[in-house]
């Protein structure tokens, strides 16, 4: 199922996969399940040694790719105790920096495991907190 939105960085409207909503009858470990078979994935660590891009059951990240006529879109979908929203991006770097920016969020106020030595703020971080961890995904050599 696709939804109309319109990107974050380019400001393009466009068609793109749906991030499942929260039915509200389960749990976080339920909605990742709904995931399975759609364009979502979960994205659950982040940067050069894996720390905690969430807290599961209580807040999940997931990606998506998708293409249009003008080319890749990048979506960020997050799902915080049943709530979930949907950021889509023509660039791919775009979308990195709103993860950057989410999962430094959730370390920073201990929400979620991430390094000691955080700065003030998400732009400060070093290039090793501020790119996917591979060693952790479902076998793909890139995250959306």
């Amino acid at each position: 199922m696709n939804e109309n939105t319109t990107t974050k960085d380019t400001a393009e409207a466009v068609s793109v996969p749906a991030l499942p909503v929260d039915d509200r009858s389960g749990d976080g470990y339920d909605w990742m399940e709904i995931l399975t078979g759609t364009a979502w994935v979960v994205l659950p660590n982040w940067g050069s040694e894996g720390w905690d891009a969430g807290s599961w059951p209580y807040i999940i990240l997931a990606v998506a790719k998708s293409k249009d006529d003008a080319g890749e879109l990048f979506g960020y979908g997050q799902y915080v105790e049943g709530d979930t929203e949907t950021h889509w991006f023509r660039s791919q770097t775009a979308c990195h920096e709103a993860i950057i920016e989410s999962v430094f969020w959730f370390w920073k106020s201990g929400q979620s495991d991430g390094p000691e030595d955080l700065p003030v703020v998400a732009a400060e971080l070093p290039s090793r907190y501020r790119k996917p961890f591979f060693g952790c995904t479902d076998g793909r050599d890139t995250v959306e």
